[in-house]
């Protein structure tokens, strides 16, 4: 049984992190005509993207309350058995829950890029491409999804 808990927590980090990455695209934007317009970036701050897996956090607090569950269960006898299993359910739950949504977190940049337009706009991706202040940029995408990449 502490496998199978185990196992949750760890399938609990299996969030797919690379949607956030200017890198990958999805099915619906190979083959799609794409616009492109170049910057400067103006200023470079790291960041977290918290993943949107809803599922993980339920499957690491499932997965904390069964571990938890039978760590209290080795306690005591009786009523006090009873009491630490469900202490040690609850306990588990709560620290299965927060592994799990400490593990969806990903590094990223919030990328603030002044394009030669001279408006400015603001794109949160996956922290996966080296960028710096002052580097000139494409902006590929269209309408709110944009991506940025070295140009």
């Amino acid at each position: 049984m502490p496998v199978i808990a185990i196992g949750l927590l760890t399938l609990g980090g299996c969030a797919n992190s690379d949607i956030y990455s200017g890198n990958v695209y999805t099915g619906d934007q190979a083959k799609r005509a794409q616009s492109v317009s170049y910057g400067t970036i103006t200023s470079l701050r790291p960041v977290q993207i918290q993943a949107q897996d809803e599922g993980s956090g339920v499957l690491g607090g499932l997965g904390g309350a069964v571990v938890g569950g039978l760590l209290g269960s080795q306690i005591g006898g009786g009523s006090g058995r009873a009491i630490a299993t469900a202490a040690g359910a609850i306990g588990g739950s709560v620290a299965g829950k927060s592994i799990a949504d400490n593990v969806d977190q990903i590094d990223a940049y919030e990328i603030e890029v002044r394009r030669d337009a001279g408006d400015s706009l603001i794109v949160v991706q996956k922290a996966d491409t080296a960028f710096s202040v002052g580097q000139r940029v494409r902006l590929v995408g269209y309408g709110a999804n944009l991506s940025v990449a070295p140009y």
